[in-house]
């Protein structure tokens, strides 16, 4: 379910799944369309989605992006007895709910950034007085990843707060600026085991060095040298097997992937936010990296029998992800533009996975904000670095742009 970068690199490896009879994408893209049949399903009609698995006797569904899981497309399947991989809306709430996560870590005692949250302009006025500056201000639910102000004055948090305020009542948590490296660390559970899935690091702001406004992500890279055993160890111990252990006692289980968003500390790993699914472009270089079996791994989640399986493999090369965005992007993005050369790039090595795509008289098109998420591996990062920015050099896409430096902060 779903038509991304991260549903193509999830169908890319479904694809090579011995297990695997046929796979169906809905909505797909037209680089998904290369391992799967593409069907016109809406990701919220329920009911609709149930018809189809039922018709044709689907095995196992994988939801891709986050809005369905927040509408509750995994708790439809599972009561219809359809095997999904994906949590439940009460668990996916984790990524839903920043204000709900916040609260469970103070509840629980799980390290993260000091919090407050408010439902009015006022609530928020009054609030911003007990914090320092830089400020976090951040909307409660679903942004894209895009929600985010860190300001750095008080006019500029006042100013992201008129706009999260400027049709009357808002749910807004504003959090103390935590300093240190942001990491992102992936985690496969059934709601009672737990499986390390490899870590990566993104690139949000859509600029070189990190500057201009947030994304959903312009490249990223796997593994995180920076997330160390040791610290990937206390994050599991400190942070997510807690989560696990607060939702299923709460009834609640999650299962599926959590995506822990991590900022290392001078005192340790502390959370920033859940993300209940795959990142993107997370999810491209974990795929290109993971050895296993796709298939029986999300199976095996779906049928809560995660312990009977062996310990993920991932290759220990580095994997690179370069997003080439559509110029306009974050903002409005120019669509309809002829995207060319993916043959030409994947003829270096690459691997081209195609996010903000369509088919338009039998020409690929850009249909999105990010585009392509050009994909290669190497022994290191500045190998795999050269590799991707090889495939991007033969892409075609007059209307594209992408940034220079994915990998710059393991580089440096």
């Amino acid at each position: 379910m779903g038509g991304g970068g991260r549903e193509h690199a999830l169908a890319w490896k479904l694809a090579q799944s011995p297990g695997l009879d046929t796979l169906y994408a809905a909505p797909g893209n037209p680089g998904i369309a290369r391992h799967a049949e593409l069907v016109a399903l809406d990701l919220l009609d329920h009911a609709g989605v149930i018809a189809f698995a039922r018709d044709r006797n689907i095995g196992l569904v994988v939801i891709g992006p986050e809005a369905p899981l927040v509408d509750g497309l995994a708790d439809s399947l599972r009561a219809a007895d359809i095997a999904v991989f994906g949590p439940a809306a009460a668990a996916a709430r984790l990524e839903g709910s920043k204000g709900f996560t916040k609260d469970l870590c103070a509840r629980v005692g799980i390290p993260t950034a000091g919090y407050a949250r408010v439902g009015s302009r006022a609530e928020a006025e009054a609030a911003l007085d007990g914090f320092g500056l830089p400020v976090v201000i951040k909307a409660d639910g679903l942004a894209a990843g895009k929600g985010v102000t860190i300001a750095t004055s008080r006019a500029e948090a006042e100013a992201a707060l008129d706009t999260l305020f400027a049709d009357g009542g808002a749910d807004v948590v504003i959090e103390e600026f935590m300093t240190g490296e942001e990491v992102s660390l992936f985690v496969l559970t059934d709601g009672e085991t737990l499986v390390p899935f490899g870590s990566a690091q993104d690139h949000k702001r859509v600029g070189e060095g990190d500057t201009g406004p947030n994304t959903g992500g312009m490249g990223a890279y796997s593994p995180a040298p920076v997330l160390t055993p040791e610290l990937e160890a206390r994050a599991l111990a400190e942070i997510v097997a807690p989560t696990v252990r607060a939702m299923a006692d709460a009834g609640t289980p999650f299962s599926g992937v959590l995506f822990a968003g991590l900022m290392l500390t001078a005192t340790g790993p502390k959370l920033i936010e859940y993300n209940a699914r795959f990142g993107d472009p997370e999810c491209q270089v974990l795929m290109a990296r993971f050895e296993g079996d796709l298939l029986a791994t999300l199976l095996a989640v779906a049928e809560r029998r995660l312990a009977d399986l062996p310990v993920p493999v991932f290759m220990p090369e580095t994997a690179l992800t370069v997003v080439v965005a559509a110029q306009g992007y974050p903002g409005i993005p120019r669509t309809g533009g002829p995207v060319d050369g993916i043959d030409a790039a994947e003829a270096t090595g690459a691997t081209v996975f195609q996010a903000g795509t369509r088919m338009h008289g039998g020409q690929v098109v850009a249909s999105g904000g990010r585009v392509l998420a050009v994909t290669a591996t190497g022994a290191d990062v500045a190998t795999a670095q050269a590799a991707a920015y090889r495939g991007v050099d033969a892409v075609d896409f007059a209307d594209g742009f992408c940034r220079r430096d994915i990998g710059w902060r393991a580089l440096g």
